[in-house]
């Protein structure tokens, strides 16, 4: 996956927004929380993304992933797939998907119904 194939995979979840922080990182939101990141690593697109307590410890072992800077060090279950062999694309699809699903479980009922998402 290529940071194109990226944004347009994220673009299409409802209710996401896209902003671009932190050094020209491509960050994805829903209801104002992140749901996943791409940015560089050493001249190549990293991709961060929220994981279950059981995909952190599979996942964090991998080569290629690894706990996301910053976002891991903080204590939270956040993984990046930052060189090969890493994740494959259909992989990383899912994952992208559970941190989505995992971040609009955590919004509010009413902020769910506002973005649709009830």
């Amino acid at each position: 996956m290529d940071r194109k194939q990226f944004n347009d995979f994220c673009a299409a979840f409802t209710g996401a927004t896209h902003v671009v922080q932190w050094g020209n990182a491509d960050v994805w939101k829903v209801g104002g929380k992140v749901f996943a990141i791409c940015g560089w690593n050493d001249g190549r697109d990293a991709f961060t993304f929220k994981a279950s307590e059981m995909a952190f410890e599979v996942l964090s072992q991998s080569p290629g992933v690894r706990p996301a800077p910053y976002l891991a060090s903080r204590g939270l279950k956040w993984l990046q797939h930052y060189a090969e062999p890493g994740l494959s694309d259909k992989e990383l699809i899912g994952q992208i998907e559970a941190s989505y699903d995992m971040v609009v479980a955590s919004l509010t009922r009413k902020k769910r119904n506002e973005l649709g998402l009830a």
